[in-house]
């Protein structure tokens, strides 16, 4: 009971800030089941099993909200799910003493990523409302599958910024768009890591734990994609990510205590470091936004007195 509240509360956080991010479920939850003791496969596995029906259920509550965009959803969560099936058959070929490096890298690598770029970028507004290509979606969709199912987890740290950086969509249609495409990555990965695995490896109460947490956060998520900073958000995510993993990587390779503390106190000065700057610059951004909506309705007011002259 213990392991499965336990679990229950991994999978609530986790879909929280996937829900909110774009980003965060898989690679959070197999960052846990990894340090756990669980083997890659099998942790990535158990996390695109339990995302089957948190991903269903985030994408109605998306969809609810209006933060959809059905034609992106299809045109990269199909060639996701090809991606995320080559990817799952890649990783259960391997043996466990390559796979967990590997997969600790990737998560890392993923972590690094959302680190950096929600501290350092801001959005790009320039090309709102313009269509996204397929040329564009098809191959990310691809890349973004095969880097989700060998790490555990990746499509939203890959597809989410991507789309982003377009500059083509609004955050909130990034955020449900993708979300809601994961539900086609996660069965075909799951698919899968069953056909390749078996349920070797796969305990159903870490399933149902992460499924229960990841159902009740779903659409609280959906709601807060509105409220929550993200800046914010994908900091402190991606600094609990790296530290995990990098922790993992040094027991790994038996690096010792002598190089491990300092680095270890780099990780966490340099992740303090980066949650403040995040929040310095949101509340920055929020003056902006605010000086900048006062003067358009001075403009308008103006306009709406010349008009009445």
């Amino acid at each position: 009971m213990r392991t499965l509240v336990l679990f229950a509360l991994v999978g609530l956080g986790a879909q929280l800030v996937d829900g909110s991010l774009g980003m965060g479920y898989g690679v959070t939850s197999t960052t846990l089941l990894l340090a756990v003791g669980a083997g890659p496969a099998a942790a990535s596995a158990t996390a695109h099993l339990a995302e089957i029906g948190t991903n269903l259920a985030s994408g109605v509550a998306h969809w609810r909200f209006g933060n959809v965009d059905w034609r992106v959803v299809l045109k990269v969560g199909v060639p996701g799910a090809a991606g995320a099936a080559a990817g799952a058959t890649f990783l259960s070929s391997l043996d466990t003493s390559v796979a967990a490096p590997l997969m600790n890298t990737v998560l890392l690598a993923l972590g690094l990523y959302v680190l950096v770029r929600f501290t350092v970028r801001g959005l790009n507004r320039q090309n709102l409302g313009k269509p996204m290509r397929r040329r564009f979606l098809v191959p990310l969709g691809l890349f973004a599958g095969f880097v989700d199912a060998t790490g555990g987890g990746g499509w939203g740290p890959v597809g989410t910024p991507a789309i982003l950086a377009s500059g083509r969509m609004e955050p909130r249609r990034v955020i449900g768009s993708i979300d809601t495409a994961e539900f086609l990555v996660s069965a075909s990965a799951s698919v899968a890591f069953l056909l390749a695995l078996g349920s070797q490896g796969i305990d159903p109460v870490w399933v149902l734990g992460l499924l229960a947490g990841g159902l009740v956060a779903a659409p609280i998520a959906a709601w807060l994609v509105r409220h929550v900073p993200p800046r914010l958000l994908g900091s402190a995510v991606g600094g609990i990510i790296v530290f995990t993993n990098t922790r993992s990587l040094f027991a790994v390779f038996e690096v010792a205590d002598a190089v491990r503390w300092p680095v270890y106190a780099v990780v966490v000065l340099g992740w303090a470091g980066a949650v403040a700057w995040s929040w310095k610059q949101y509340r920055a951004d929020t003056e902006a936004e605010s000086v900048e909506a006062a003067r358009r309705l001075e403009a308008e007011r103006r306009a709406e007195l010349v008009r009445r002259d």
